[in-house]
């Protein structure tokens, strides 16, 4: 089992247009199975999607509205990941999940909501 915990998990982080946040996500428990983490995110009235994730090799992968904007990175001693999104735009609007991919299970955090203005 994995447990995932963001910072500011739970809260809303709010920024202007053309600003930055950074998300971090740290995961405890049988950490060492892990084989991936990422984010993903729900708009309101839409589906969630995959942001942004990364491998225990160092494989990236982005959604493509993120490319050039957002940076995923990964500290497998402490098993955690970050989120660096710049130049947020108003669409970047929704709530951020911490996911992580564990002998065929997903396991989440709680979400962090993440309001851009414009």
């Amino acid at each position: 089992q994995v447990t995932l915990v963001e910072s500011g998990g739970g809260g809303v982080q709010a920024v202007q247009a053309g600003g930055s946040l950074r998300l971090s996500c740290s995961a405890s428990g049988q950490v060492n199975n892990i084989d991936r983490m990422g984010w993903y995110r729900r708009a309101p009235g839409k589906q969630r999607e995959l942001v942004a994730s990364v491998a225990n090799g160092g494989t990236t992968n982005y959604a493509e509205s993120v490319k050039g904007r957002f940076t995923i990175s990964r500290d497998l001693r402490e098993y955690t990941t970050f989120l660096q999104m710049d130049n947020l735009k108003p669409e970047d609007t929704a709530v951020y999940y911490c996911h992580a991919y564990w002998l065929g299970y997903d396991f989440w955090g709680r979400g962090t909501q993440v309001t851009v203005s414009s």
